[in-house]
């Protein structure tokens, strides 16, 4: 699978922006949502190649925001990269249990992500 669009979903503007401009760089499509509702509002428009996945955020988190996206069989094929500041190893292993397939904590080596997203492809 070719990863070209991704979803960025965190409530940090920056956060957002940051990922946003990083991935354009590299030759991605970025849409980008700052909550769960938004989030889904953008999975119903279209269905992304790739979410990078916050986990602190108003209302739904990003640990039950992936649960609910894994576990709906029309995106469960849709890699998830908690990309947070939550750096525990029980936060790292909380989030793979609810199906992220990977973990970034922040703030975000550009290298590193990349280099994930690449291993996804």
């Amino acid at each position: 699978m070719s990863i070209q669009n991704v979803l960025v979903v965190d409530d940090s503007k920056t956060e957002l922006m940051f990922l946003s401009e990083l991935l354009r760089k590299n030759g991605f499509s970025v849409c980008t949502a700052e909550n769960a509702d938004e989030a889904m509002q953008q999975l119903e428009t279209a269905k992304p190649d790739l979410i990078l996945m916050d986990v602190v955020m108003p209302g739904q988190n990003g640990f039950q925001l992936t649960r609910a996206i894994t576990r709906n069989p029309q995106f469960v094929d849709v890699p998830i990269i908690m990309c947070t500041s939550k750096n525990q190893e029980t936060d790292r292993v909380w989030g793979m249990r609810q199906g992220a397939r990977d973990y970034v904590t922040k703030p975000v080596d550009a290298a590193e992500l990349l280099a994930k997203i690449k291993a996804l492809s």
